[in-house]
């Protein structure tokens, strides 16, 4: 008597169990499935994509235009180039309230030195993460300015170098949905320099007193891979007391540069 077990199995007189040859390879196909199914699902789940790290550190050159102006005397006028760079020495987080401390200097050197100013300056100081696009700090800087001296109805009137404290408050701002644009504003008071004598020899004045001063910088720029782009304006002026050691005003300064530049990341 034969009889069929599930559609699947036929079994003879002697208990024989045979599979029938038309389900032969549905059977091998779902156990090939069950297997894969599985295996797939035994995987560990992918590890989370961890956000790209922020560069440590640059270090850029740009080129522009600067313009001076002492006292009453005309306004002068030339290329200027600007070598600068910065470095994290130490790198904090938002979710830690921990700031990065950063260190950098930067070169400033006019095409001509007759009517302008070579600049050399360090800095160092936190910036803090108040959120994913937006840091702000500050920065104690020493920079040294080599002041031109001038030719006036024949005669020359020296200026002594200055050496600054500065103390810029520091702005920094990240937009666009990847975040690699960027605004950057640094805004500090003067405070009455270090004279020390010209190259051009001593003057025969006395230092001036300062009255007031300040320095405004903006940047805007744009960072890809391993590189940036960007534009800078500042503007700088220094007012001192009149008195013998600042005859006519000569020593009240006024200065302006725009660059552009380019820069590395790392």
């Amino acid at each position: 008597m034969r009889g069929v077990c599930a559609g699947v199995y036929t079994f003879a007189h002697k208990g024989e169990c045979v599979i029938e040859p038309g389900k032969t390879w549905i059977l091998i196909v779902c156990f090939f499935l069950f297997a894969a199914f599985s295996a797939y699902a035994q995987q560990p789940a992918p590890a989370p994509q961890l956000a790209p790290e922020e560069p440590h550190g640059n270090i850029g050159i740009d080129f522009g235009v600067i313009s001076d102006r002492f006292g009453a005397l005309p306004s002068a006028t030339t290329g200027v180039g600007v070598v600068s760079g910065q470095y994290a020495i130490y790198q904090g987080s938002k979710r830690e309230q921990v700031p990065d401390i950063v260190i950098g200097g930067e070169v400033v050197l006019p095409t001509g030195t007759a009517e302008h100013a070579d600049e050399f300056a360090g800095f160092g100081g936190p910036m803090f993460h108040f959120t994913d696009q937006f840091t702000a700090g500050f920065h104690v800087q020493v920079r040294k300015l080599d002041l031109p001296t001038s030719v006036i109805n024949g005669q020359s009137f020296i200026r002594n170098n200055m050496l600054l404290l500065e103390l810029p408050l520091v702005l920094n701002y990240k937009f666009l949905a990847d975040k690699k644009a960027f605004v950057e504003a640094q805004v500090s008071p003067e405070f009455s320099p270090h004279f020390s004598n010209s190259s051009a020899g001593p003057s025969p004045y006395p230092h001036p007193s300062l009255d007031h001063g300040y320095t405004i910088r903006g940047i805007v720029g744009y960072n890809f891979e391993k590189f940036y782009l960007r534009g800078t304006y500042e503007t700088r002026y220094f007012k001192f007391s009149p008195g013998l050691g600042n005859p006519d005003f000569l020593y009240n300064w006024k200065t302006n540069y725009a660059t552009v530049g380019v820069g590395v990341t790392f």
